[in-house]
């Protein structure tokens, strides 16, 4: 009988963590903003690729540093610095300070990601509840998709009333001061093993994280199922923000609320267009593991969602020719859909194979994986849509990774 999830007080803290830290006010209207400041589609690529890259080079030495110094430390270091990248967002009129606050972000990421999940994970293995993983994980990961669904609506009242969208990086910057907060509140056993910060201590930790990792990495399938995991993870971080430019082009078409002015409009659509996804993706997050359940294994699920990912992709090129954007916007929706019913799925795949100690750096490798996939596909589809459009530079990459597939599909095998 499958066992129920136990919903204490930290469950609560799990949940609303991803909640504020999805308050992220800029994220339905980023690449909108790089727009208006007069950015190319090639520009914004190479920013979401300076992020990537940034994230590729920092990203197992932060699961390092916060399996051997603390996890909650780390966290707390990465939302300061996130702080700080949106104040330099708000204060940009320049690529290259646009760089320096991608820069910012890309750092507070790596130290971010797989931190958490190794929190949540960690937390269930002292609770005896490490078979529900995927599960839980959905659970809590729902939660931020709520908060994103929230975040869409206050961004498009934010930008409706002020007439600009650099304000919404400022506003971002007080659900990350509370974030801060909570994880202090997090139990100091969450840390993980070391007690304090002693140099004899923090190098008998890497010496043991080491050894742990280069033991999950010599686990059969292990590389496959972290390479199945991020293409897909990557190929949407390059991908899902082109849905705005498109949310535009959809909104200036239509007759309705003729009398508001063009950002007007386009906010007032993009803000109602997230509200519905994330909720529809919140809904994804929460049921991955009965998802996950239908099938004997991990594989079967991770392989379909690839397929029918990338495949949609490909469509979006091809009613984007057809200038049916409230079709491409659909599709954009699936591709969204499909990333958070498979993430949770393989999080826990990955964390199964690997040793607890060790959890938080092999996250982070996995992260650290997506964002190399995200740092080649972004510029490459910038370099196609600056050419052609944005649903042709989607269609061709897509096109591309689909062609790829046999070597990331995954034996029916745990």
């Amino acid at each position: 009988m499958k066992q129920p999830i136990q919903k204490d007080l930290q469950y609560y803290k799990f949940s609303f963590y991803g909640f504020f830290k999805n308050l992220r006010f800029f994220e339905a209207f980023l690449i909108l903003f790089f727009l208006e400041k007069g950015l190319t589609y090639v520009e914004i690529g190479f920013l979401y690729s300076i992020r990537s890259i940034t994230i590729v080079l920092t990203e197992i030495p932060s699961g390092v540093v916060a399996d051997a110094i603390g996890r909650r430390r780390t966290l707390l270091t990465a939302f300061f610095v996130y702080i700080l990248s949106f104040l330099t967002f708000y204060f940009s009129n320049s690529f290259l300070v646009m760089a320096v606050a991608m820069l910012l972000y890309a750092f507070a990421d790596a130290f971010r990601s797989g931190v958490h999940k190794a929190m949540i994970f960690h937390y269930l293995e002292r609770k005896g509840r490490a078979s529900q993983k995927a599960d839980y994980y959905g659970h809590t990961r729902s939660w931020s998709q709520r908060g994103s669904a929230l975040s869409s609506l206050v961004a498009a009242a934010i930008v409706f009333y002020s007439g600009n969208y650099r304000v919404i990086f400022l506003a971002s910057a007080l659900p990350y001061l509370i974030d801060m907060l909570l994880i202090w509140s997090y139990p100091k056993w969450l840390d993980g093993t070391l007690g304090n910060i002693k140099s004899s201590g923090i190098k008998q930790k890497f010496r043991q994280v080491e050894q742990e990792f280069v033991q999950s990495f010599k686990k059969p399938h292990f590389l496959k199922a972290i390479v199945n995991t991020s293409v897909f993870t990557g190929y949407f971080k390059a991908v899902k923000d082109y849905v705005q430019p498109v949310i535009k082009m959809f909104a200036l078409s239509v007759p309705a609320f003729a009398y508001l002015n063009n950002d007007k409009k386009t906010a007032l659509f993009t803000g109602f267009f997230y509200f519905l996804l994330y909720l529809l993706t919140a809904l994804m997050s929460h049921r991955a593991g009965w998802f996950k359940e239908i099938f004997k294994n991990y594989a079967r699920p991770m392989n379909l969602t690839l397929l029918a990912g990338l495949g949609t992709g490909v469509a979006i090129g091809l009613v984007f020719q057809l200038q049916w954007y409230w079709v491409a916007i659909l599709g954009f929706v699936i591709i969204m859909m499909v990333e958070n019913l498979r993430k949770p799925i393989g999080i826990s795949l990955v964390a199964e194979l690997t040793h607890d100690n060790a959890m938080a750096t092999v996250l982070s490798v996995t992260s650290q994986v997506k964002s190399l996939f995200a740092a080649v596909i972004a510029p490459l589809i910038g370099l196609v849509a600056d050419k052609f459009n944005p649903g042709t530079g989607i269609a061709v990459i897509s096109l591309l990774l689909l062609l790829l597939f046999p070597l990331v599909r995954l034996a029916n095998k745990k």
